[in-house]
């Protein structure tokens, strides 16, 4: 049967239903109200439930103020992020911060925030946004994975996240970079300062005098805004030069020209025809080409991949230095800068930076006024060494330009132009230089067909690319002076120019001679500046180093793990870290981190050989006793205890997680006693806590080295496949420190020699006797202890025998109590039940005794009644029986009057009669 359809047929026969079963049968209506009840009320009472569990959960607390009343800081507390958005329309600068009340960051940063805001509260609108509060919009709307979050509006542009150091300084040097994102060039001066800046820089150029803001000015704003949205560090700075006159400086002669200056490379001016001029065409532009030869690290403190993806690029050289970001000046900053910059210079010059050249030397005479009777082609030349990538060339002598001239040089130049821009001269490199010595040696030019003791230019195109010519300046060197080129010291001179080379051997025999590239010192006189030992030292060596900066008054925990001093005051340290080969070295902290010895800690660190040791991380903390059976050896202590000391020593490399280590120390344990401590040493040493040079560290735990007293540098390890066991190292030991000194020029030992040996080895032979004969009094106790444990075993084993009988029976006697347990507790719950029963009838008896004292206390009151009742009578009787006497003509009446007298006494006696038989049954109830 469905559960409200009719019935279905079946073939089977059924028992007869119910009656019940069978009014059912007839009215299906009914199973499908009553399932529609039973679903109702079982959804009414899971309602009800989930009702009162949604009670039991205590609602938010209403927040509070994070700021106090007085701070400039506007608190939104509720999370009012609509009204937040209502009033940064009317400013121009907005701070919002986004907090949660029970963070500790945002705890900690709430004070930063309010110093930043007393000071720049009249010109930036700063908003606090509590961003936890479940019914705020702030949480509704924003949905961040960490606190405090920092956003900066600048008008319409937004938002802009800083995420620096949680540190008054730099907050407020970045919202100042945000209020004025560009800098107003209108000086010499301050173009020179703006170029100087160890950070890449953008300018543009703009004329006011038409328009207060020009054709793209709007656009070169937002772009410097991107720029500090895409990099919170501020990197780039932005700038904006208003004087024709110093645009060309920088050959920006066009109004809306974007400028990218950069010290090591060449600048670059922005590609209108190639790229659409937009904001964020810009801001890529320049962060793609922007130049960053030193760089600040901020790690944030947790988990981060900052440092490692740091060191993956190769050899580091952390500075930390005190840093303080709204000084006007750093002078050990920029003294840094300048290492960096001659560092990566690869031109070894300053002509690397010839538009910072020019402005120094802005009242300097031309060098056409130098050397007034110089070809046009020399000043050409001039134009160009300024951007040197060139190359020294040796003529062979079955060159055509050999007859008139045997030394070239040859720059590189990429332009369109005849004569080469100053901003688009690519950066030098062994291809294009490689290509023009090709091009060069294809084609036979010649200057003039006679020897000439001046410079002769002249411009070629290459053969391999149609947008590249190189300049070929050549002259005529005395050939006996061409075996000096090899000097780094000369210096090939005319009346006119001075021509160097440097590095390279030559021979009177140039005829297989073949072009070589080399570093260029200087081209010209007026040119050569006092370049130091590490300039262009990036490009000389295959060990290049990255700068890093880094806030010691923030990071010089990292300081600390490098090796720096805890103690120290002047918190200015420098550490190169090379990961490849788990090496750093650190620069000493007596010496103060100025520019002289930071060169040549670069340079040490540079040359082939270098003279750097490794800095070796030890635990100086731990102390260990003087008298100790085994030595602890630490960083400080391995030189004097191993290497230095005049007996044969023991290592065994361990660690604390190595469990097979401290399985071994019982064994050293009895070879330091079987040792004579006189000439053997046994050590140890944790490599998890103590580093070692190279040549002594090992791969794998535990390890054990033997170094003989006499040959320390042939120490021996103990062979992986022996078992490390008492009689294996003794083995070991006397083999190794029995052998021969191998010095090959020794002279033969005399008998003396040899009858000392023959003592020593008989010492060592009776020693060692003696601490057998020990070892067997040892082991023959051992044996004794052994018998006893054994006697002491077997007792325990009987005595263990009888207390499993002893168990066995408290056992079953413990399953009888438990029997009887089961029954008195059966049997008390049954005397427990005939107790309440019994209390049930007391009490029953109980309410039956009142019944009856009250029904008694009426009886008394009735029969209180009747004797009052019968006085009366009696006394009435008595009054008839006088007026019966008196008056004996009335005897009719009274006789009435005496009946009904008589008759009402009756009826009283009835009821009272009537009342006390009810009473009794009550009674007998």
């Amino acid at each position: 049967m469905s559960l409200c359809g009719g019935c279905g047929h079946s073939a089977a026969p059924r028992p007869r239903p119910g009656p019940r079963a069978a009014q059912m049968s007839r009215r299906p209506e009914l199973v499908c109200g009553a399932a529609i009840v039973l679903g109702c009320a079982l959804l009414v009472t899971l309602k009800v439930t989930c009702s009162r569990a949604k009670d039991v959960t205590m609602a938010a607390k209403v927040p509070v103020n994070f700021f106090s009343s007085r701070s400039p800081v506007l608190d939104l507390f509720r999370g009012q992020l609509d009204y937040a958005d209502y009033i940064r329309q009317d400013s121009e600068v907005v701070l919002y911060f986004f907090y949660a009340p029970w963070c500790g960051q945002s705890i900690a940063a709430r004070e930063e925030i309010e110093q930043v805001a007393s000071r720049l509260a009249d010109q930036v609108l700063f908003v606090a946004v509590n961003c936890w509060w479940n019914q705020g919009k702030c949480r509704k709307q924003k949905h961040f994975f960490y606190f405090p979050v920092i956003y900066l509006y600048h008008r319409s542009f937004g938002p802009i996240e800083y995420k620096g150091p949680m540190s008054a300084v730099y907050i407020e040097k970045f919202v100042r970079r945000v209020m004025t994102p560009l800098l107003y060039i209108s000086s010499r001066s301050k173009l020179l300062d703006f170029l100087s800046n160890y950070e890449p820089g953008v300018l543009g150029y703009f004329e006011f005098n038409a328009s207060p803001q020009p054709p793209g000015y709007l656009i070169f704003f937002t772009s410097a805004l991107h720029s500090l949205k895409k990099d919170y560090l501020g990197t780039i700075h932005f700038g904006v030069i208003t004087d024709k006159q110093i645009a060309k400086e920088i050959s920006l002669t066009r109004s809306g020209s974007v400028y990218l200056h950069r010290h090591v490379n060449t600048s670059l001016i922005y590609p209108n025809e190639v790229m659409n001029y937009t904001a964020e065409n810009i801001c890529k532009w320049a962060l793609e080409n922007r130049e960053t030869f030193i760089r600040w690290l901020r790690p944030h403190g947790g988990k981060s991949l900052l440092l490692n993806n740091e060191l993956k690029k190769g050899p580091a050289l952390f500075l930390f230095i005190p840093f303080n970001p709204l000084a006007e000046s750093h002078p050990l900053l920029d003294e840094i800068t300048k290492v960096a910059l001659e560092y990566n210079n690869c031109n070894k010059s300053q002509a690397a930076e010839p538009v910072l050249q020019h402005l120094r030397d802005a009242n300097s005479l031309d060098f056409e006024s130098i050397v007034p009777h110089a070809r046009t082609e020399v000043a050409d030349t001039y134009s160009i060494t300024k951007y040197p990538c060139c190359n020294t060339v040796m003529l062979p002598q079955w060159h055509s330009i050999s007859r008139t001239h045997n030394v070239c040089e040859l720059c590189v130049n990429q332009t369109i132009g005849v004569k080469p821009s100053k901003v688009n001269v690519p950066q030098c490199n062994f291809l294009e230089i490689e290509a023009a010595l090709d091009s060069f040696y294809l084609k036979e030019h010649t200057f003039f067909q006679f020897v000439s003791n001046t410079i002769e230019c002249s411009n070629f195109l290459s053969f391999y690319s149609p947008f590249s010519y190189y300049t070929a300046c050549c002259r005529t060197v005395n050939r006996g002076l061409i075996n000096l080129i090899s000097s780094e010291k000369t210096i090939f001179q005319t009346p006119k120019v001075a021509f160097s080379s440097n590095g390279k051997k030559g021979k009177d025999d140039t005829h297989h001679s073949i072009p070589h590239i080399e570093d260029r010192n200087c081209f010209t006189s007026d040119l050569c500046v006092n370049g130091t030992h590490i300039t262009g030292l990036s490009c000389r060596t295959n060990k290049t180093l990255h700068f890093y900066l880094l806030d010691s008054n923030l990071f010089w925990m990292y300081a600390e793990r490098l090796g720096a001093s805890r103690s120290t005051h002047v918190k200015e340290f420098a550490a190169i870290v090379d990961l490849k080969e788990e090496a750093h070295y650190i620069l000493d902290q007596n010496q103060t981190l100025i520019k002289s010895t930071l060169e040549n800690f670069i340079q040490n660190f540079s040359i082939l050989y270098s003279p750097l040791k490794r800095h070796l991380a030890g635990d100086s903390s731990v102390h260990f006793p003087a008298q100790h059976i085994i030595t602890e050896v630490t960083t400080n202590t391995f030189c004097d205890v191993v290497l230095l000391s005049e007996k044969d020593v023991l290592l065994l490399y361990y660690a604390q997680w190595c469990g097979f280590c401290a399985s071994l120390n019982h064994i050293f344990i009895q070879l330091a006693r079987l040792l004579p401590p006189n000439n053997f040493t046994v050590a140890r040493i944790d490599v998890t806590q103590n580093d070692l040079p190279w040549e002594f560290m090992t791969d794998r735990l535990p390890t054990i080295l033997f170094f003989p007293y006499n040959r320390k540098d042939k120490s021996v390890k103990f062979p992986e496949d022996f078992s490390v066991t008492l009689p294996n190292l003794l083995k070991f030991i006397l083999h190794y420190s029995n052998l021969p000194s191998a010095a090959p020029d020794s002279e033969p030992c005399a008998k003396e020699c040899l009858q000392k040996e023959r003592v020593l080895q008989q010492e060592h032979i009776s020693h060692l006797r003696s601490e057998i004969q020990k070892l067997r009094s040892e082991v023959s106790a051992l044996h004794q202890a052994q018998d006893q444990l054994e006697a002491q075993l077997s007792e325990a084993r009987r005595e263990e025998h009888k207390l499993q009988q002893q168990k066995h029976t408290l056992e079953k006697q413990h399953s009888i109590l438990q029997l009887h347990s089961e029954q008195l507790q059966a049997l008390y719950e049954q005397k427990n039940r005939e107790l309440e029963e019994m209390a049930e009838k007391l009490q029953e008896l109980a309410d039956a005794s009142e019944n009856l004292l009250t029904e008694n206390a009426l009886l008394k009151v009735l029969l209180a009644a009747m004797e009052g009742k019968l006085e009366n009578r009696d006394e009435t009787k008595k009054s008839l029986q006088s007026e019966k006497t008196l008056s004996t003509h009335n005897t009719g009446p009274v006789l009435t009057a005496i009946d009904r007298l008589h008759e009402r006494e009756r009826l009283d006696v009835s009821n009272i009669d009537t009342t006390v038989m009810e009473h009794k049954e009550n009674r007998t109830e």
